[in-house]
């Protein structure tokens, strides 16, 4: 099994890596021994951008996914592009303005767990227009009220950073686990947590998605409606923008 170094984990920002290939696997998916381009998991979707050769050749690539750990992240290339061969150094490229937008949503559907503090259900991550679902009988809440708690975070522009912590820690702040079906993976020994506020004081939990570095950055953005999703399940939908008059 084939280890990349994530680049993304220590570094959100960074648009562009010189990398190694590591191999080709059976399905085209091309391997590095580092990356800056996050692989789909926990709701937000993985980098597209492009590879670019030593001799100058491009390869787009479509997607990117992990295989059997979080550490064996492959790249996906659109159909009929070059091969790649093993050894050969080339350098990474991620599309930054769609991952800069994802990092934006990410952030704010963190921010809606603040402001909603139930157990998530499920959520989804995109460019334009995001969900969080929450394990809750009743709203109680408005899109007005909600919308307006979220534009007092944001114009607080608190920093957002992220540190790492053992299993035992873990174990011993359940809470910090806010997903009511799935739990962070243990066993490595390490967990990354994200922070909003000053040493956590905003929101801490486990999370291996991109950020923003500080709330200011995600700029406007509404909650668009809330849904109905099952007796005790309401659905929050994101998106950028000031909220329609």
């Amino acid at each position: 099994m084939a280890v990349t170094e994530a680049l993304f984990r220590e570094d959100a920002y960074l648009r562009e890596t010189e990398a190694k290939v590591l191999g080709v696997n059976d399905r085209g998916g091309v391997l590095f021994d580092r990356t800056i381009f996050y692989a789909t998991s926990g709701g937000q979707p993985g980098d597209t951008g492009r590879i670019v050769r030593a001799n100058g050749e491009t390869v787009e690539i479509a997607g990117t996914i992990t295989g059997e750990t979080k550490d064996e992240i492959i790249h996906l290339p659109a159909p009929n592009q070059p091969v790649f061969e093993a050894g050969e150094t080339v350098t990474l490229r991620i599309d930054w303005d769609r991952r800069f937008n994802l990092m934006r949503m990410h952030t704010a559907c963190h921010l809606l767990t603040v402001i909603c503090p139930y157990p998530i259900t499920g959520a989804a991550v995109s460019e334009e227009d995001s969900r969080v679902d929450f394990d809750l009988p009743d709203a109680g809440f408005t899109k007005e009220e909600v919308t307006a708690r979220l534009r007092e975070l944001i114009a607080a522009d608190h920093p957002v950073s992220t540190r790492w912590i053992g299993d035992d820690e873990l174990a011993a702040n359940p809470s910090l686990v806010k997903s009511k079906n799935v739990r962070p993976p243990t066993g490595s020994g390490r967990i990354r947590l994200v922070l909003i506020g000053e040493n956590g004081t905003i929101d801490s939990q486990p999370c291996g998605g991109t950020h923003v570095r500080s709330l200011g950055e995600i700029g406007a953005i509404h909650v668009g409606k809330i849904e109905k999703k099952g007796r005790e399940n309401r659905r929050f939908r994101l998106r950028f923008g000031p909220l329609p008059a």
